[in-house]
């Protein structure tokens, strides 16, 4: 349970003022159908997610568990900084309108913007921390669509009243405090 919680709130709170949230807000302004662009967001995390969880659980399969330790505390910590760092999209370019209709068109967007994203690298270092791939997966799918849904049900109004700077700091911390956690749960390795 622990897994699936943490995995939900660190994605959640990471997702906000993301790129990922912003090409929601984009696609909805743009197709205003929000149920094919929910669907096309929980595919796309759903997949992604699973990619990158499999990979941090294969990553904890290989790597001696005092490197690891380490490894996901700094990884924690340099998420930590990168999510101080606000994204932008590139409003010139809104989604194409294809014969994948909405829900087409949101998943492919979504899968690879998240190719790389800081949520997609918290999920591989979640993945690496826990032991349950499921619950990090089902966990991190759960935060984004945490932070998404309502923007796509709210379209613009929304972002607008959305503090991105306090919550990008609160992101950071949280980030950093699973990194300090990750290194005193299992007793500061290499002290």
């Amino acid at each position: 349970m622990e897994a699936f919680l943490v995995s939900t709130g660190v994605v959640a709170l990471g997702e906000i003022g993301d790129k990922t949230q912003l090409l929601a807000l984009v696609l909805a302004a743009r197709f205003q159908k929000p149920l094919p662009i929910i669907l096309g967001i929980l595919v796309a995390t759903l997949a992604n997610h699973a990619l990158a969880g499999f990979l941090g659980n294969l990553f904890r399969s290989f790597v001696p568990t005092e490197v690891l330790t380490w490894l996901v505390a700094l990884s924690f910590f340099a998420v930590a900084i990168w999510a101080l760092r606000p994204d932008t999209l590139d409003d010139d370019e809104p989604p194409p309108a294809t014969r994948w209709g909405v829900f087409g068109v949101t998943v492919v967007a979504f899968f690879l913007a998240e190719m790389g994203d800081k949520t997609q690298v918290a999920t591989v270092v979640l993945a690496a921390r826990f032991p349950s791939l499921a619950a990090v997966v089902l966990g991190t799918t759960l935060g984004m669509l945490l932070a998404n849904v309502p923007v796509v049900l709210v379209g613009k109004a929304a972002s607008a009243k959305i503090p991105f700077k306090a919550v990008r700091i609160a992101a950071a911390l949280l980030f950093a405090a699973l990194g300090v956690y990750a290194l005193v749960a299992q007793g500061l390795p290499g002290a």
